[in-house]
């Protein structure tokens, strides 16, 4: 499709490509505008409705954005801002260099340009960031046929008229419809009597994340915004708490592999920028083994009388990693969804003990089975019984997951109780707490059963 649309622009069959552009959907088109060559860009731009252009330019990536931007005449970018919600302007904003900044609110009007500089002082993890004022009001005094009067007239503009809030003389908000309730009325009823005043809606500075979570809860298409006289200054809607919902997983997802997250899509990163994001990490990880080091170290005198012990150190360390990296994903999981709380810590803890045992003995029949028929003759030169050493790592084995899980699950839970992302404690960090405790483990049982 880009060679025959490049092919169809370098011979100037403009009625044509114009034609085809139009028949495709504006994320397509700038996926394509992000891998066809630079300085077709503008022109191919160019040749879009209006409509789908403004589209087009929201679903770009930053740099593409800026790119035209920077190539725009002051009459093209006005056009395209004109057909662009408020909240993606924002959005747009954010990501762009000061310079391009202020040619952006230099061609808004100042109504727009007072809007948007209410919401850039949100917090950026604010549902005022994210929310639009573009969305359709109603008064309880209207009737139903009014009501379509009205939102024909102004419904070009919103973001969204499927959901309709009704508001006060002060904007407060009192009660919420929807077109299908609108249309399933006669056209006499007044607003004030069908409409549900049982609404649920959020502060300006609620947290986004938890706005997603209330997405996904009730099934919402959009949600009100109030400030702190409950009255309506904007809407979200599901598009955005869809980028929301990328956002933070992407994040939790980057902080789980011991990772800054990063605002940029990975090949926009560069190679300092991403060394920056994985390096800080990576020292402390490095570090913190030290512990580990020095736990070996005071058992050198154990190791020495039986040095098949330390054949089987590598197994236990990535076990008990691998069993407390389990559980700690799973409750970082359970806790960005909401499924769980600090309350239920005692029920997380019963369980995961359970699942905790009933792993460990598996794993440790396997284990002993393994070493008594496999590992047999490594123990013996030894000089070590080796039905002795079978069980002491069998033993361990038990003790380490069991300990792992409990580790895994508790520390989310309380890191989140202090006010951090639990996703700091998922699997590299509890890794480390986890091997120093098997390595305690394995030489305490050891010494204790062998009798050194």
């Amino acid at each position: 499709m880009i060679n025959e649309i490049l092919s169809m622009l370098e011979n100037k069959e403009f009625v044509k490509l114009r034609s085809t552009l139009a028949e495709m959907n504006a994320p397509d088109i700038a996926l394509m505008f992000d891998e066809v060559p630079e300085e077709t860009v503008l022109r191919l731009f160019r040749l879009l409705p209006k409509e789908l252009a403004a589209d087009t330019f929201v679903e770009m990536e930053p740099d593409t954005q800026e790119h035209l931007i920077s190539a725009f005449s002051d009459k093209e970018l006005r056009d395209v801002l004109d057909e662009m919600y408020l909240d993606d302007t924002v959005d747009i904003i954010e990501e762009m260099p000061a310079n391009v900044v202020k040619r952006i609110l230099r061609q808004s009007d100042s109504e727009t340009r007072s809007e948007i500089n209410k919401i850039l002082k949100y917090p950026k993890d604010s549902a005022g960031s994210i929310m639009t004022i573009e969305y359709v009001s109603l008064k309880t005094d209207m009737t139903v046929g009014q009501a379509f009067d009205r939102i024909r007239a102004t419904g070009v503009d919103k973001e969204t008229i499927y959901t309709c809030y009704v508001t006060d003389s002060n904007r407060h908000l009192i009660g919420i419809t929807t077109a299908k309730e609108l249309l399933l009325c006669d056209p006499s009823v007044k607003i004030g009597d069908m409409m549900e005043t049982n609404v649920i809606y959020v502060d300006t500075y609620e947290d986004k994340e938890h706005v997603a979570n209330l997405f996904d809860k009730y099934d919402f298409l959009a949600m009100p915004v109030v400030d702190k006289e409950t009255r309506l200054v904007g809407i979200i809607t599901v598009d955005d708490v869809i980028d929301v919902i990328q956002e933070e997983t992407t994040e939790d997802i980057e902080k789980m592999a011991a990772i800054l997250p990063s605002e940029k899509p990975y090949l926009k990163t560069s190679v300092w920028d991403t060394f920056k994001n994985r390096v800080p990490w990576l020292m402390l990880l490095m570090l913190s083994s030290t512990f580990t080091g020095k736990i070996i170290s005071s058992f050198e005198e154990t190791l020495s009388v039986c040095v098949a012990l330390t054949a089987f150190i590598p197994m236990l360390m990535g076990t008990g990693g691998n069993s407390g990296g389990q559980s700690s994903v799973t409750v970082i999981r359970a806790l960005s969804l909401g499924d769980v709380e600090m309350k239920d810590i005692l029920k997380i803890l019963k369980k995961e003990f359970l699942v905790a045992l009933l792993c460990g003995i598996v794993l440790a029949v396997v284990n002993f089975l393994k070493m008594m028929l496999i590992d047999q003759n490594t123990i013996i030169a030894s000089g070590q019984s080796p039905m002795l050493v079978s069980i002491v790592v069998s033993l361990t084995l038990i003790v380490t997951v069991v300990s792992a899980k409990l580790v895994g699950c508790s520390l989310p839970i309380l890191v989140k109780r202090l006010g951090f992302d639990p996703a700091v404690m998922a699997s590299p960090f509890v890794t480390t707490i986890v091997d120093a405790i098997s390595l305690l483990i394995y030489f305490e049982i050891a010494m204790n059963v062998l009798q050194f």
